[in-house]
């Protein structure tokens, strides 16, 4: 099991206050650029560390209200077939002939999804640092969205009855889950999925971001996380379609934010945005990004 959320939280109260506390100490922002990266970087850490405990602790939320996640769970693979879109059943099956690779897709599931985020994270803020606000409010703001829909219990393939599908985690004694009703990450938030999510805001990171031709590799992050989710039965298209769909919202919302924040800020309230990265600044001067 990751880190338990009241653990997130303590370290992210420590992480928050004591650059908080050595800039008081000092009555001014400090001047010297070290001293402002290694704050910068704690308060970023704060943030995602916070942010990792309210998700976990939401999840707990979640199991005071398990009614109804079952039926949901069938509402979705009804939907599905009503729009022809293709069993998770076809993969899984696909998968079920080799034990090698379905306990590889299981570990897959259990260690990428955390590790890819924050080597992400750490790489934006070092190699891209001008940039690394845009991710980190979009992250926010994606994850913060999941958050409130998985409030509503959703069971995933693997634990909706009746439709063959396998639970490849637990067969194989490799699930991350505790039980259905006991402290621990919920099963049963499983939409939308925030794994899915994650893996295609790094993609799209990566390659907006970078300029090395060996980017594309990236895309493969996004692809076996959605073969490690469908195949081990933890998760259904739907939620990946819905998590999708909430990374171009967030974007929407976020860009819009600091646009208006830049325009209130702005001295003549004049604005030009690019329209190659869609980076809007000040025309008077540069505004910081950080400010959001």
């Amino acid at each position: 099991m990751w880190l338990p959320w009241k653990a997130a939280l303590a370290l992210a109260a420590a992480l928050a206050i004591v650059p908080f506390l050595v800039v008081i100490g000092l009555f001014a922002k400090p001047s010297n650029r070290t001293l402002q990266y290694v704050l910068s970087f704690a308060r970023e850490t704060a943030v995602v560390l916070g942010l990792y405990a309210l998700w976990q602790f939401a999840g707990t939320l979640a199991l005071l209200h398990v009614t109804g996640a079952v039926a949901r769970g069938r509402w979705i693979f009804d939907l599905q077939h009503d729009l022809h879109i293709p069993s998770e059943l076809t993969v899984q099956h696909a998968v079920l002939h080799s034990s090698f690779l379905v306990q590889g897709l299981n570990v897959f599931y259990a260690t990428m999804h955390f590790p890819g985020m924050i080597a992400f994270l750490i790489w934006t803020f070092v190699r891209h640092r001008d940039r690394y606000p845009q991710v980190r409010n979009t992250m926010v703001l994606v994850t913060g969205a999941a958050l409130a829909i998985q409030l509503i219990p959703t069971a995933p393939p693997r634990l909706t009855p009746g439709l063959g599908f396998v639970d490849t985690p637990m067969l194989f004694h490799q699930s991350v889950y505790a039980p259905v009703g006991s402290p621990g990450p919920d099963q049963l938030s499983a939409m939308p999925s925030v794994h899915v999510a994650w893996a295609v805001l790094v993609a799209l990171g990566v390659l907006v971001f970078s300029t090395s031709r060996w980017r594309w590799w990236i895309v493969a992050h996004p692809i076996l996380t959605v073969l490690a989710v469908v195949a081990t039965g933890n998760h259904w298209w739907f939620d990946g379609i819905v998590s999708v769909w909430l990374i171009g919202l967030a974007i929407v919302v976020e860009r819009s934010l600091h646009a208006v924040l830049l325009m209130v800020r702005a001295p003549d309230g004049k604005v030009s945005v690019s329209p190659v990265d869609t980076v809007i600044r000040v025309r008077t001067g540069e505004m910081d990004h950080d400010a959001l």
